[in-house]
């Protein structure tokens, strides 16, 4: 089942991996062919998309870990409970054996 999940996964990120390839040529070419805009707003506007795609994927990257950092500390407490648990109720049966 998990290989299941990793092969859907990688599916997805090669679909938006295109996507984004295919959003990027276009907006090249679109930049590349526009007869009225100057050289020097070309290269503006294209460092202002670069920027914003890093922003981007900063952005989606800190949320990530964020995610993964509280599943890590829900994971923890929870053996942490079942610890305890486990503890006090080996600990009743050592007492009434």
């Amino acid at each position: 089942m998990s290989n299941f999940n990793k092969s859907d996964n990688g599916l997805i990120i090669l679909f938006n991996a295109v996507g984004v390839i295919a959003a990027y040529g276009m907006l090249g070419l679109s930049l590349y062919m526009s007869p009225d805009v100057p050289l020097s707003t070309k290269g503006y506007w294209g460092i202002g998309i670069m920027m914003l795609t890093l922003s981007l994927v900063n952005f989606v990257k800190l949320r990530f870990d964020d995610r993964l950092s509280e599943d890590r500390i829900t994971r923890v407490e929870e053996a942490r409970n079942e610890r305890l648990l486990a503890d006090y109720i080996g600990g009743e049966d050592d007492k009434a054996a």
